[in-house]
């Protein structure tokens, strides 16, 4: 047989292998919704209203999941955080950082209907359905502040040291939080008021985007540059997968038993297999560089990133500046 042939064969058969090996998750970026300039943080889908909505600099922007009209100013505020649709999407909880409360807007109209003061540098959110009550995750202060969103009113505080980034909660009176600093998870009581055991996350830097599967009873945890998946209750390390750097969140899909973990850094996405006890990554999504919080809406099971496009960082130091209209949210799906 001459090189020719021998080549050719050599070709289909490595491309064969490369494919059953890695087949794609037919997962990329169908489509981008523009928005006004300004940072970001949380992202939320609120499916009572078919909405998107970000934590965006000083304001509240929605998107309409259906007609993709934007609105930019929903609600005003300081350095805000995360917009927790609550009380059947009647109301939306945000976390204002710069006046370190919750407020609470009407969902339609964006009117203050409330205020409840928090903890130092309110964060992220979670709302936990066996209490009714929302977690509010003071960054700074190392507190949850426990709130009724019915009554508008703090009912209580759990003191748990470093600083709190994401929750997540199991549905049967318990709240896992994860510790950015320590590197670590807080499993919290939350009738109790205490934290109940810490899970130490070996060979993850900086834990922030955090996911409960309740169908398996494992976390999820979003680290720089690594997925840490672990029993929810003992904190057996199943496995440590190599993810991309700058993650700042984690979605999960019960149904497709997917985890989604965004990279900021290297501006990719992270489609993670979840379950029995095992996890792999089935495909690595190009995405955008700053894409680094995430939501999932479980009715189509899209994926919502804002991201933004960044000038070179000055010399005297510094974050780099945005350049001019170029703040969207991309939306990834099949």
């Amino acid at each position: 047989m001459n090189a020719q042939p021998i080549a050719a064969l050599c070709l289909g058969l490595c491309l064969a292998a490369g494919s059953a090996q890695a087949a794609p998750s037919g997962y990329h970026v169908v489509d981008r919704v523009a928005g006004p300039d300004g940072g970001w943080d949380y992202v939320r889908v609120d499916e009572a209203n078919n909405r998107v909505l970000v934590a965006h600099g000083g304001s509240v922007m929605a998107i309409d999941i259906a007609t993709k009209a934007v609105t930019p100013g929903l609600a005003p505020g300081a350095i805000l955080h995360d917009p927790l649709p609550v009380n059947g999407g009647a109301e939306v909880l945000v976390t204002n950082g710069g006046t370190a409360e919750a407020v609470f807007i009407n969902a339609k109209t964006g009117a203050e209907t409330a205020r409840v003061k928090t903890g130092v540098g309110p964060d992220a959110a979670a709302f936990d359905a066996h209490s009714g009550l929302v977690l509010v995750m003071d960054h700074r202060g190392g507190d949850v502040t426990l709130i009724d969103p019915k009554a508008h009113k703090a009912v209580g505080t759990i003191a748990v040291g470093g600083d709190l980034e994401a929750a997540a909660v199991d549905g049967a009176g318990r709240a896992f939080v994860n510790v950015e600093n320590k590197n670590e998870i807080a499993v919290l009581d939350i009738a109790g008021r205490k934290v109940v055991t810490r899970y130490p996350l070996a060979g993850c830097d900086g834990p922030t985007g955090l996911a409960y599967d309740a169908a398996d009873k494992q976390l999820i945890a979003a680290c720089d540059g690594a997925t840490v998946v672990l029993e929810a209750g003992s904190g057996k390390i199943v496995v440590t997968l190599a993810t991309g750097k700058g993650a700042d969140g984690v979605a999960f899909d019960p149904k497709q038993r997917l985890a989604f973990v965004p990279a900021g850094r290297d501006g990719t996405l992270a489609v993670v297999s979840v379950g029995k006890g095992k996890a792999s990554i089935v495909d690595t999504v190009k995405t955008q560089v700053s894409a680094r919080t995430i939501a999932i809406d479980p009715r189509s099971g899209r994926l919502y990133l804002p991201a933004a496009e960044f000038g070179p960082r000055p010399a005297s130091g510094g974050r780099p500046p945005m350049v001019p209209g170029s703040f969207q949210v991309l939306v990834v799906g099949k």
